[in-house]
């Protein structure tokens, strides 16, 4: 059975650049496109309303923003298979429970207008820090990604401290293969001022052996990955710097930014490190956070 690209839809700019972003990315993959959109318009409008006038002025509302969704997505893609659905429910809970059966759920940054967009914005971050499969949200203007198209041509990972971000590493390499382009696998590191020395024959021993272990970690957490999918051009890079600003810098220069989250089992709430959040915030490209579980 092949599960669906999932898109998170509302009628906003944000949300009609993902519907874009996931109809190119459902024909790569060679997948469905599952368009969703989820509101409780009933707690706004009234129970005994909806049920009065059997449609309400959002469901109404819902059904021509799917619609048009729909549409737009097959004029992207002709032959995609594309099926749409209206969720009477709070967006962060309907769009979880879609992640369970999805491929990658794809969202925009932000919402509607106003309000409106601050709460969409909180739904986008609490959906990419609890759901069980990759969430693409769509980060970077629309000046960013006209600037890029067909300039960029390249996929970035940024390979955390542990072992966890395989899965990270292993979506990266997937989608790098599929559209054809380079993997830049970037690894941050960072001297602890303690460990640093005034003497001029010893100034440079401690960054160079973390930039060594550095390389080490990067090298490791890539091996399997690029064993498995050698038509993939992979570009190692190891920077001096907090995470944080060395994978937005990347971003400056990338199509996907591809960061992992851990899943802790037991663990309620969000959970995304901080690198992934500061990703979601102001990456100058589509951010993917990739979930695992530890």
């Amino acid at each position: 059975m092949e599960l669906p690209l999932v898109v998170g839809v509302d009628g906003s700019e944000p949300s009609l650049r993902a519907v874009d972003w996931a109809a190119d990315e459902a024909a790569l993959r060679g997948v469905p496109l599952r368009l969703v959109y989820a509101s409780l318009w009933e707690r706004y409008e009234g129970a005994a309303l909806a049920q009065d006038l059997g449609r309400t002025s959002e469901q109404v509302l819902a059904d021509k923003i799917v619609e048009a969704a729909a549409k737009r997505a097959h004029r992207r893609e002709v032959d995609l298979k594309i099926s749409t659905d209206v969720l009477a429910e709070e967006p962060v809970p309907a769009l979880l429970r879609e992640a369970r059966n999805a491929s990658a759920l794809v969202m925009g940054s932000r919402g509607r207008s106003g309000i409106a967009e601050l709460l969409l914005g909180s739904v986008s971050l609490a959906v990419a820090a609890r759901a069980d499969c990759a969430v693409i949200v769509m980060r970077g203007s629309p000046e960013d990604q006209s600037r890029s198209s067909g300039m960029r041509r390249r996929i970035v990972i940024g390979v955390g401290e542990r072992p966890e971000h395989s899965a990270a590493v292993r979506f990266a390499f997937q989608e790098a293969e599929e559209r054809r382009v380079p993997l830049e696998a970037v690894r941050a590191w960072r001297c602890p001022a303690h460990e640093t020395t005034d003497h001029p024959l010893l100034a440079g021993e401690p960054a160079h052996l973390h930039e060594q272990r550095a390389t080490q970690i990067l090298e490791a957490a890539l091996r399997d990955a690029a064993a498995d999918h050698p038509s993939v051009e992979l570009r190692r890079r190891v920077v001096e710097g907090p995470a944080r600003t060395v994978l937005l810098d990347a971003s400056a220069e990338a199509d996907l930014l591809v960061v992992g989250a851990q899943r802790r089992q037991g663990h309620f709430g969000l959970q995304l490190g901080r690198v992934a959040h500061a990703a979601l915030h102001h990456a100058a490209c589509p951010v993917a956070v990739v979930p695992q579980r530890v």
